[in-house]
């Protein structure tokens, strides 16, 4: 017996259908569901295994239709006849596709048996046919996460240098702005467009044309590097769903290095449903599952070095193998303390590929903010000698 979802938005192939599923012996309809808020919500209780509905529901995305097969439902969905609205619907990962008026075809797709392939949804859209391209024998780009604890240690600082010094080097490299308590790579490079590129390149993911489309979300701010701004508003973090930021970032490091802005929690509620509603810390999460290293960001003083320490510890218990690099910025003498006892504090909490400083030079920093500009466009200073060091020791980047 199959238990159906039938999503009911008063469309005319709904009557025929409704009763012809009503009428198989082998099919039950368990409920009419008003919109995709409901299908989700019945579809959570694990009851139903079939969810027919037109593949033009508002809402209707690539992320909801892995959602509906976290909870072991397949999608079936009534298209138009036309060849755009079949391939859209392939692309957001429908189970099944029919003509609005092949009630027949419609109540065979319902009884298919997928089989046990339906418990392993697939994380990325499937790229279209026209999209594919030859393989390519270029490496893939390395992702690199800046993250560190809260405080303000400089982690957008440190992650817009690293991107800077990437491009000086004739490397092309796109920062991604991830932080989902609110980005400010834009305001710090003077990107005014009010369009977010992450938001973008989220419902570009959502719609199964990120491969297509890629280049409409990256602001190039020279020859060879490029920003996908952040969120405009912290509370628009519910618009980035669980999974955008990795098809992001694959995509991203298909043609470019990637450096990734951060927030600085990745605490996660153990009883939470990441089925039912994304977390806001799970973007974070997100980006340092998706980075091939990790560079840890701290403050030199007395409290940025103990949240330091935690950050670290944590990033082990988040990962099982995490590869970390620590940087300790606003390394200043007036603090009384040498590189090597801070090396020596840190050993203790994790291993980690190395432990790096960076000056404390406020007026670089200052120059920049000003103008809207780079660290390096801004001029040479003890900053960036120290930043061009760190890129020199990141192994596979430099």
């Amino acid at each position: 017996m199959i238990v159906t979802l039938l999503v009911s938005t008063g469309a005319a192939w709904e009557g025929p259908t409704l009763a012809a599923l009503n009428d198989h012996p082998g099919v039950v309809v368990l409920k009419r569901c008003v919109d995709l808020d409901d299908l989700l919500a019945t579809a959570s209780a694990g009851q139903a295994q079939v969810a027919v509905l037109g593949a033009e529901l508002p809402g209707l995305d690539g992320p909801t239709v892995g959602q509906l097969r976290q909870y072991g439902v397949r999608a079936v969905a009534v298209t138009p006849e036309d060849d755009v609205a079949r391939a859209h619907a392939h692309r957001i990962g429908i189970d099944a596709v029919v003509a609005p008026g092949d009630v027949d075809d419609l109540v065979a797709a319902v009884l298919t048996d997928p089989g046990p392939a339906l418990a392993a949804p697939p994380t990325l859209p499937p790229p279209s046919a026209a999209a594919a391209d030859p393989p390519s024998a270029t490496r893939p780009g390395r992702v690199v996460a800046v993250w560190g604890p809260g405080g303000a240690p400089g982690r957008t600082t440190l992650a817009t240098a690293l991107a800077a010094e990437l491009a000086r080097r004739r490397l092309t490299t796109v920062l991604v702005d991830a932080d989902p308590y609110g980005g400010a790579v834009a305001q710090q490079w003077g990107v005014l467009d009010e369009v977010s590129g992450l938001l973008s390149a989220a419902r570009l993911v959502a719609g199964g044309s990120v491969d297509e489309r890629f280049a409409t979300v990256q602001r190039r701010l020279s020859d060879h590097l490029l920003v996908i701004t952040g969120l405009p508003r912290p509370d628009r973090w519910v618009e980035v769903r669980p999974g955008a930021l990795g098809a992001i970032v694959e995509r991203a490091r298909a043609d470019a290095q990637v450096v990734l802005d951060t927030g600085f929690s990745i605490e996660q509620d153990p009883a939470a449903d990441p089925g039912a509603r994304p977390e806001r810390n799970g973007l974070t999460v997100e980006a340092l599952e998706a980075a091939d290293e990790i560079v840890v960001v701290g403050s030199a003083d007395p409290v940025g070095l103990a949240r330091l320490a935690r950050a670290v510890a944590d990033a082990h218990e988040l990962l099982p193998a995490p590869a970390l690099r620590v940087v300790v910025n606003r390394m200043r003498p007036t603090l009384g303390w040498r590189e090597a006892d801070v090396v020596g504090m840190l050993a203790g909490f994790g291993r980690t590929l190395g432990v790096h400083f960076l000056p404390d030079d406020q007026p670089a920093v200052d120059r920049a903010l000003v103008a809207g500009r780079t660290l390096l466009e801004s001029g040479e200073s003890p900053l960036t000698r120290a930043v061009a060091t760190l890129v020199d020791a990141m192994a596979g980047v430099g």
